[in-house]
């Protein structure tokens, strides 16, 4: 990804972010081309490494198409917005300005392997299913299904891990605009990004 000294994000914030971004598009190199699936992904660092977790449809050609040899790529888009040049101080002075569009968004590139016993499968449904319920009054637990529906329904899909070995981060975010235009940008934008 093209990313400007000014909007690369460093390795500590890319994680801290990945903690709370869980909807990527995962793209491989497959039979024909590329293959993607939007998906939940969950950010795990508990193996020494960083991997990134979910699972597909059993029916999706994605799992058994991907080139294992070449590596794959987990994109998260954060927040995003177009910036209108009416925010802008240059605007009304020379009218100089142009539109642009701010976003947050994460690259995660790695191997990508496929889990199929049931055993990893429970896994990965158990840690997703925590990881989006925690918080909420009654959270719901993978256990509170009957087993006999949760094997059958582990029967349908397949597990992914992108064991990741390297994380780009891109906040542009106006850091390269004055002061004056960041504050208007801010003010613009209050309902759509929250901008540092």
């Amino acid at each position: 990804m093209y990313n400007p000294t000014h909007f690369k994000m460093e390795e500590g914030e890319v994680l801290t972010l990945l903690e709370t971004m869980s909807f990527a598009t995962l793209v491989s190199l497959g039979e024909g081309g590329l293959l993607s699936t939007p998906l939940p992904l969950l950010l795990d660092r508990s193996a020494g490494g960083t991997r990134l977790i979910g699972h597909v449809a059993r029916a999706n050609p994605h799992w058994k198409r991907f080139d294992p040899a070449v590596p794959s790529l987990a994109i998260f888009q954060g927040a995003d917005g177009y910036v209108t040049p009416a925010w802008y101080a240059e605007k009304q002075k020379t009218g100089k300005v142009v539109p642009t569009w701010n976003y947050v968004t994460i690259h995660a590139h790695g191997r990508l392997e496929v889990v199929e016993d049931a055993a990893g499968l429970l896994d990965i449904v158990t840690r997703l299913t925590d990881r989006h319920e925690t918080g909420r009054e009654r959270a719901w637990q993978v256990a509170d299904a009957p087993a006999d529906y949760i094997a059958a329904m582990l029967r349908g899909i397949v597990g992914v891990v992108l064991h990741v070995d390297r994380l780009e981060g891109k906040a542009k975010l106006s850091q390269n605009k004055d002061e004056v235009d960041r504050a208007a940008i801010r003010a613009g934008m209050a309902d759509v990004l929250t901008i540092p």
